[in-house]
């Protein structure tokens, strides 16, 4: 199994002033872990309100009460952004808790190495259907609420590396963070009228224990993926949690819009995806690996 190096996860200190996001209200998708909690932690302790959202309640409690723990503004409220019926609940929800959301953090995704040639209807459309259609409902039902108020708003996406330069054994995720760099860049286009931001990061791999135990086949993999990076280092959370607060704040990015930035030690100029190393192995080895990486359901 893959580890986590205490390298990787040291945290420098804050180079935010503490009230930056002051007055905010941030609304992070799949915030119940991982990188999603971590971008939420970090904007509350810049002063932000934050409300997270998933399917699964307890980790969204979780993170909402670590946040409150450590004296900020947090909420955890249970969604599918699969529906749109659900999402504009959700947001009706979060504004009437903690008032009008101003910014979007399109987190929430899913994501599993396998074969593209015996990938099944239902494992393509479950990716596509969160990371696209989720991603959708979301700018769409926050937009069109900025519009209506004329008030502006910041959307910031996560999305891979890989979204443009296409990715082995991850075509469900590699074509959907495609459509949402698509989008981005379109509705930084069209609602730049009314004041509306779009961006997103495009992350290389960082160290997050659910993730990578299912996307790292290896400890060896993991030591030739660190080494293919130029700057010789994986990007941490808390470099992540820089650049969305950055790319987040009117005050610091007022102009910064339409653009999708790099998280990846230049990884992507040097060795391309992420991925692609693996189509060196035998389909024999590959399928092995990805069934022994595949979460297996609790017997009854």
């Amino acid at each position: 199994m893959a580890t986590l190096r205490e390298t990787d996860m040291t945290t420098p200190s804050e180079p935010y002033r503490a009230d930056l996001l002051a007055d905010q209200h941030v609304l992070v998708t799949g915030g119940g872990s991982g990188l999603g909690a971590a971008m939420a932690e970090r904007c509350a302790s810049l002063g932000a309100a934050v409300t997270v959202c998933g399917r699964r309640r307890a980790p969204l409690d979780e993170t909402a009460t670590t946040i409150r723990d450590a004296g900020g503004k947090a909420e955890g409220l249970s969604c599918d952004v699969r529906k749109s019926e659900a999402v504009e609940s959700l947001i009706d929800e979060a504004e009437e808790r903690q008032g009008p959301v101003t910014m979007l953090l399109n987190n929430a995704a899913g994501n599993f190495l396998a074969h593209s040639h015996t990938l099944e209807d239902k494992g393509f459309d479950a990716i596509v259907d969160i990371n696209l259609r989720g991603g959708f409902h979301m700018m769409r039902a926050c937009g069109s609420r900025w519009i209506e108020r004329s008030s502006g708003g910041s959307v910031l996406s996560i999305v891979t590396t890989y979204a443009e330069t296409g990715a082995c054994f991850v075509l469900p995720s590699a074509a959907s963070k495609a459509g949402i760099v698509a989008m981005t860049r379109s509705l930084a286009v069209e609602w730049g009228k009314h004041g509306i931001r779009l961006n997103a990061i495009a992350p290389g791999p960082i160290p997050t224990k659910g993730a990578w135990d299912r996307l790292m086949p290896g400890a060896d993999y993991e030591e030739r993926m660190r080494e293919s990076i130029p700057l010789k280092r994986f990007a941490t959370k808390h470099d992540l949690g820089t650049l969305a607060v950055f790319l987040l704040s009117d005050q610091l990015a007022a102009s910064v819009s339409g653009q999708v930035v790099d998280l990846d030690g230049a990884a992507k100029w040097a060795c391309g995806a992420s991925f692609n190393e693996l189509a060196r192995l035998p389909d024999e080895q590959l399928t092995a690996t990805f069934d022994a990486m595949r979460p297996r359901k609790p017997r009854s």
